[in-house]
């Protein structure tokens, strides 16, 4: 039977060997995510921050028929320069294809987790998770994000949801699939650039100790799939709803307007709102991206 093929740098294999804490990370940020050279700045000081935080990072992409557990610095600089157009946008379905074609590929939240659990790595950080698109009564179009956290046993680290996406409908379907959603801090479940959504958390934890003991019982019990971790973006880094809602309001409009759908959407997005709030919802990004790398390091840290 075919093996995945997994190729570790000699950093995390270390980590891994020696049962040090590991903390995955995404790749389509960097390469769908931010404009160069702001993708590769930032993938620099995310992997510096769980550095800090005592784990080792782990940046996970698909290049030349290999799932590459880990990259070294001109590994990272080379997929930041790679233009968008060249790089397959992974989830659970494309995922298998790309790495049999020996595609470049880029993993999402959920193709990140399926690569993360089949390296052993328990913890993973990111910006915020998909989820239900607005009109997805109309469209179905639903992340596949949110059955890959009922599937696969990896916590995930995020400022909620993005905000651009139907908050509520998301919590429905995540307690649907049985996925532990824990605000961290706080009881209302965060909107990505903005700390507070109006919604309640299902559920509430201030430790990143409760945290990784809640992933643990989760394995004791024989429960399949992760948690979400819903940590709020820094006070002095947020964009109030009042500013960014009607910002967000705009771009879906123009979206709709221009036939944007599928996979392109959520790029569309990012890149409008960056421009109508002139650069300041990527300083965001960046600020919830560190933010929950700290995180994840301490909950990687505590987990037994």
């Amino acid at each position: 039977m075919t093996q995945a093929p997994l190729s570790y740098s000699p950093e995390v294999q270390a980590a891994l060997d020696a049962g040090q804490p590991v903390v995955a990370l995404e790749s389509t940020i960097i390469t769908h995510g931010m404009p160069w050279p702001d993708n590769l700045d930032m993938a620099r000081k995310v992997e510096a921050a769980i550095r800090e935080g005592g784990a080792v990072p782990a940046t996970i992409a698909i290049m030349g028929g290999r799932i590459h557990i880990g990259m070294d610095d001109a590994a990272l600089e080379a997929l930041a320069k790679t233009p968008p157009a060249e790089v397959m946008k992974l989830s659970r379905a494309d995922l298998p294809v790309c790495i049999a074609n020996g595609r470049t590929g880029a993993t999402t939240v959920a193709a990140t987790m399926i690569c993360a659990a089949l390296a052993g790595i328990r913890v993973f950080a990111t910006g915020g998770i998909g989820g239900v698109h607005r009109g997805a009564e109309l469209s179905f179009d639903i992340s596949a994000d949110l059955q890959e956290l009922a599937i696969s046993p990896v916590t995930v680290v995020a400022a909620g949801a993005k905000a651009i996406l139907d908050l509520p409908k998301t919590l429905e379907v995540l307690e649907t699939l049985g996925v532990p959603v824990i605000a961290y801090g706080q009881d209302q479940f965060p909107a990505f650039w903005s700390r507070k959504s109006g919604l309640a958390a299902p559920l509430r934890m201030d430790t990143p100790a409760q945290i990784a003991a809640a992933a643990d019982m989760r394995a004791a019990l024989g429960l399949p799939g992760g948690q979400l971790v819903a940590n709020p973006i820094p006070e002095g880094d947020e964009i109030a709803a009042a500013i960014i809602n009607p910002v967000i309001e705009q771009a879906l409009a123009e979206a709709a307007a221009q036939g944007i759908a599928a996979k392109s959407v959520t790029p569309f997005l990012l890149s409008r709102i960056f421009e109508l709030t002139e650069g300041r919802s990527l300083a965001s990004n960046i600020a919830l991206v560190l933010n929950n790398a700290r995180l994840a390091a301490q909950i990687a840290a505590a987990m037994r």
